[in-house]
């Protein structure tokens, strides 16, 4: 017979992350995605929008709105604007009537290997703050590892390197278990955005928004030299005649913009691999590893990371969605995973 409590709530994974948020719900499968902004009232707490409505706001709030993202670096910044956002996102995807003070939605988020444990728990009492009942945390590249396929829990090397917003995450996986992982909180798609408009402003004494820095990146970034380059109309304001102004920039500057933060990726890569032991080195020459996150959509990184490892190295199908399908799998031994936590306590 099942309990009323396994009915009414929810079992919810969550890829808490600095720049998207998705939410994946058991035996229904991601059921959101929305950036991790969140609009207040100046001066106050006060939340007047979240997720792509915010977002829409960025760089365009009068003096009485601020525009913001709680996370960063994928740790809580704000933690009170972070509780507003989950609870926000827990009753976009749980209406209010399937959980109440006594039915809870169960939640497993994902959160990066390197944090200390009072980040932990600022993300725990965040999620309790915003509703939760039971709150699981994973480890973002094991449920990176786990949402691309990889066999994480046979006794074989596997590697994986996921490029958030926030952060860069490797980790050398085997036996269902991280044995070395490195965590690089300066070279993830944020850090790419400020250092495009760094350039920017630097050669061209232009400003431009956050919005426009990362359209740059997408349209024409890359990581290694691209067959056909290209060339994109830029729009910003002169610093000098404090005026509008358009200008064009080419794929070969802005992957000049990019050497710091992919140079912190490869560096994180060697650093991890200079780590591993000779038999898991043995595992990863034919296997490889494989890249997951928003930003290891970047041209070229795959070919650069090849080009500096030896490796050969792959991008996962869904990219964006592999942590959050992590915590999808975790879901299914949540059961499991609680009754663990309670004899263990």
């Amino acid at each position: 017979m099942l309990k009323l409590s396994n009915i009414l709530s929810a079992d919810i994974g969550i890829d808490l992350g600095t720049a998207n948020t998705i939410v994946y719900v058991r035996n229904e499968g991601i059921k959101l995605r929305e950036p991790s902004v969140v609009a207040i009232q100046t001066g106050t707490k006060r939340v007047l929008a979240v997720g792509v409505e915010a977002r829409n706001m960025i760089g365009r709030t009068p003096p009485n709105i601020i525009s913001m993202r709680p996370m960063k670096s994928g740790v809580i910044a704000d933690f009170d604007i972070t509780e507003a956002m989950l609870q926000y996102f827990i009753r976009k995807v749980c209406p209010r009537r399937f959980y109440s003070k006594y039915v809870r939605p169960r939640l497993v988020i994902a959160v990066p290997s390197g944090i200390t444990d009072v980040e932990k728990r600022a993300v725990e009492d965040a999620a309790h703050a915003a509703g939760a009942g039971t709150v699981i945390l994973i480890e973002e590249p094991m449920a990176a590892a786990i949402g691309v396929g990889l066999p994480v829990s046979e006794p074989q090397g596997s590697m994986i390197v996921d490029i958030g917003g926030g952060t860069c995450e490797v980790a050398i996986i085997s036996l269902g278990g991280i044995v070395h992982s490195y965590s690089a909180r300066q070279a993830g798609g944020d850090a790419m955005d400020e250092c495009i408009a760094s350039y920017i402003k630097r050669v061209y004494n232009l400003l431009v928004g956050e919005r426009m820095s990362e359209m740059i990146k997408i349209e024409i970034g890359s990581a290694y030299p691209m067959a056909e380059e290209k060339t994109l109309e830029v729009k910003g304001r002169d610093i000098v005649a404090g005026l509008p102004k358009t200008l064009t920039i080419t794929s070969e500057e802005v992957r000049e913009a990019l050497k710091d933060p992919v140079g912190q990726i490869v560096d994180a890569v060697r650093t991890t691999l200079d780590k591993c032991e000779p038999e898991l080195a043995a595992d990863l020459v034919d296997r490889g590893l494989v890249l997951s996150g928003g930003s290891s959509q970047l041209r070229g990184l795959d070919k650069l990371l090849s080009d500096q490892t030896g490796l050969p190295v792959t991008v996962a199908d869904d990219p964006l969605s592999a942590v959050a399908e992590g915590t999808g799998a975790v879901l299914k031994e949540i059961d499991s995973l609680e009754k663990y936590r309670r004899s263990a306590s």
